[in-house]
């Protein structure tokens, strides 16, 4: 008996093992062919130039209307216009994970759309025109996050519309000629480029389509109304005013009135005279101050440097301003008592320097290691400078920094915080592309601290108008425990990533309630882009609107799933939670202002996704 070359039966056992790593499985094979089954028997029919059996492989025997796109798994089932009489079974047709496009346009498929449908969770191009589907769509359509075209006109559906707003990246939705009921619900018409639902049973106002789409989208619908239908909605009816009291002319009741007003006005003079005395009386003593702190012998010209290594500049400031100004301390234990000559002469290094101001890391005496941000270029004055700081101090929360010390003078203005050893976001993420350290949970901790301290700054410090204005993931440091900590909160509207708003930031900053509006939805479009690189680990270098424009069109063309960062793909990172956190970024990147969500609303979203993905590890430790 001849003996086989070891290197040949080598060469066999990889062959064999490739084949069986490039077919499909076993159990995707039986669920594919359980589903022709129902939609297609056997006896009507079918011959073996279909496939479709389990002794035969979907992507290497080619089964009709199966398309593999050169991998081992089905992407693509399509079987149109073969007059398919049966129903379509979900359950088994998603055990397929990987499919992307189904197809069944032109048959004759009945029953309800199964519930099971969002198992199919990468799905993109869902095609049910002209069949007889009847029943409610589900519930569960607007879970399948990849969607990009739905297309289930000339049916029978009935009932209310899902919300498929919740689909981000939705191109098409065709539904026209079903049985559709209800109001329409807001879908991002600005990414929409096919929308139609005439010839249903729709009823109230048109949603805001911003001109989008003309009035054959939205014809046949009796009780619809609204641009761009000719049928204008009703006018509700008008609050009756109420009825005026009678006037009485009695000259005892004018007499009463008359004295009421005579010592309103007696009390109103009391109060500012008691107003002005007091000022009088602040001013003598803030004047006595300035003379005693004159009398005092100012430093010498030396104390004015600070050193970077051995000599670097900190600022150069003249005896005058150091008399008509001062260090204003807040509430830190660790820095009590500290003088701004304490700063001048401590050791310091430069650590960073930007177009807007330089941060320096200087170590006191006590061991103590601050940060020390020097701004330039910012027309405020020094009272507004202060009731800033101090509004911003009133707001505590544990992932903001809080500032332990502000100095302010004509020439100079100055930030003090803690100084944190771990750095920033931006070179955590920026070491994590050498390194596999900063897993999917450390990156959502980091999305859910991050916002609901956004959220709570955003909903006490909105009266006042001050949001963030320069949030981006250098200024997010990560403390001691590794938590997130939003840093230079409120120091003006330096930079913004949002394009649209580049020309006007500075414009906007102390005008009206849309202004202001305006400024904090800059800031949810700068915490869009951190999720963005939490998301894909890439970083913005120059302009945030470049990584946002990519992933737009990666969603839009290509499989969501290579948006996301090859790091967490490989530590199996769940790719809904993951999808889910995606869909909240484009929403916050959204171009129109009043597609944001508010952070209120973003911490919800956010917090929920973070609550699954607790549950799922909860239950994979269980297990």
């Amino acid at each position: 008996m001849d003996c086989v070359p070891p290197s040949w039966t080598s060469f066999m056992v990889f062959s064999l093992l490739l084949v069986k790593v490039s077919a499909e499985t076993v159990e995707v094979r039986q669920a594919l062919v359980q589903f022709l089954d129902n939609i297609y028997p056997a006896n009507a029919g079918r011959d073996a130039s279909w496939g479709w059996n389990l002794s035969s492989d979907p992507c290497d025997a080619r089964w009709k209307g199966v398309d593999c796109r050169g991998t081992s798994s089905v992407r693509k089932i399509v079987l149109n216009e073969i007059n398919l009489t049966g129903i379509l079974d979900a359950s088994s047709l998603c055990v397929t994970r990987s499919l992307a496009v189904l197809s069944l346009n032109d048959n004759n498929v009945f029953g309800n759309l199964p519930e099971e449908i969002s198992n199919c969770s990468r799905l993109t191009h869902l095609y049910l025109s002209g069949n007889n589907f009847t029943g409610n769509l589900p519930k569960s359509l607007s879970r399948l996050n990849n969607l990009k075209r739905i297309d289930i006109s000339n049916n029978r559906f009935s009932g209310a519309l899902p919300d498929l707003s919740r689909i981000s990246g939705l191109l098409s939705f065709l539904a026209e000629n079903n049985q559709l009921s209800g109001e329409i619900p807001d879908f991002d018409f600005s990414n929409l480029a096919k929308f139609n639902v005439s010839y249903n049973n729709f009823s109230g106002p048109v949603p805001n389509e911003d001109g989008h789409f003309g009035p054959s989208s939205f014809l046949g619908n009796p009780e619809l109304c609204g641009q761009p239908l000719s049928i204008a909605c009703p006018t509700p009816p008008p609050v009756p005013a109420p009825t005026p009291a009678k006037k009485k002319h009695s000259s005892s009741k004018q007499y009463l009135i008359y004295s009421g007003y005579a010592i309103l006005a007696l009390i109103i003079i009391f109060l500012v005279g008691c107003k002005v005395f007091k000022r009088k009386k602040h001013g003598a003593k803030n004047s006595m101050a300035a003379e005693n702190e004159s009398s005092k012998p100012s430093s010498t010209s030396s104390d004015s440097k600070i050193r970077e290594g051995s000599r670097s500049e900190f600022s150069i400031m003249s005896p005058a301003t150091r008399k008509s100004s001062s260090l204003v301390v807040l509430s830190s234990p660790m820095v009590n008592g500290m003088q701004f000559e304490d700063l001048l002469r401590a050791p310091a290094e430069l650590v960073g320097r930007g177009k807007h101001g330089t941060l320096y890391k200087v170590a006191l005496n006590n061991s103590v290691t601050l940060a020390v941000k020097r701004i330039k270029d910012w027309e405020i004055s020094r009272d507004n400078f202060k009731k800033r700081m101090q509004k911003i101090n009133e707001v505590k929360h544990a992932n903001v920094l809080p500032i332990v010390a502000y100095y302010c003078s004509e020439q100079e203005k100055l930030l003090v915080y803690e100084f944190q050893q771990n750095g920033s976001l931006f070179r955590l993420l920026n070491e994590n592309q050498k390194s596999e350290m900063f897993d999917w949970g450390s990156r959502l901790n980091v999305a859910a601290s991050t916002a609901n301290a956004l959220a709570l700054m955003h909903q006490e410090l909105h009266n006042d108008g001050i949001a963030h204005g320069n949030l981006k993931s250098s200024n997010i440091l990560m403390n001691k425990d590794m938590d997130p900590c939003i840093s230079e909160y409120g120091l003006k509207m330096l930079e913004n990533h949002d394009e649209q708003f580049t020309t006007q930031i500075e414009s906007i900053m102390d005008s009206d309630s849309q202004g202001s509006k305006k400024i904090f939805k800059a800031d949810i479009y700068s915490f869009g882009v951190i999720l963005l690189e939490l998301l894909t680990g890439k970083l913005v270098q120059n302009r945030a609107s470049d990584l946002a424009k990519w992933v737009h069109s990666v969603v839009r063309e290509e499989w969501t799933a290579e948006v996301f960062d090859k790091a967490l793909i490989s530590e199996g990172a769940s790719e809904e939670r993951m999808v889910n956190l995606l869909q909240v970024a484009l929403r916050c990147i959204n171009p129109s202002l009043d597609a944001r969500p508010s952070s209120s609303q973003v911490a919800v979203m956010i917090n929920s996704i973070k609550g699954d993905e607790e549950k799922s590890t909860n239950t994979s430790i269980e297990l």
